[in-house]
């Protein structure tokens, strides 16, 4: 599953809707850019929740978490309980 992918793919298509995926840059800031407001917050929440099977619970709708296709893809990831091995002494 490529999670940059489909949550790229979801921002462009759905919220942009005329955009070309090399117009915005992984750490953009989707606020600060008008991609993302209120009512895009909602989208992306239940589009989140349906592709991944995840629950987004309200204290965790914060521009950390959402802000950016890096930070989605670092919660996602989170939520999916990815975690980055650790080297084996």
């Amino acid at each position: 599953m490529d999670i940059k992918a489909r949550v790229r793919t979801f921002i462009l298509e759905d919220l942009l809707m005329v955009a070309l995926p090399t117009d915005l840059a992984d750490d953009a800031s989707l606020r600060k850019l008008s991609i993302l407001d209120s009512t895009g917050v909602l989208e992306l929440v239940a589009f989140l929740e349906q592709a991944f099977g995840i629950q987004v619970k309200d204290g965790e709708l914060l521009p950390g978490n959402l802000d950016s296709v890096d930070a989605i893809v670092s919660y996602v990831r989170e939520k999916l309980g990815f975690q980055v091995a650790e080297p084996q002494a």
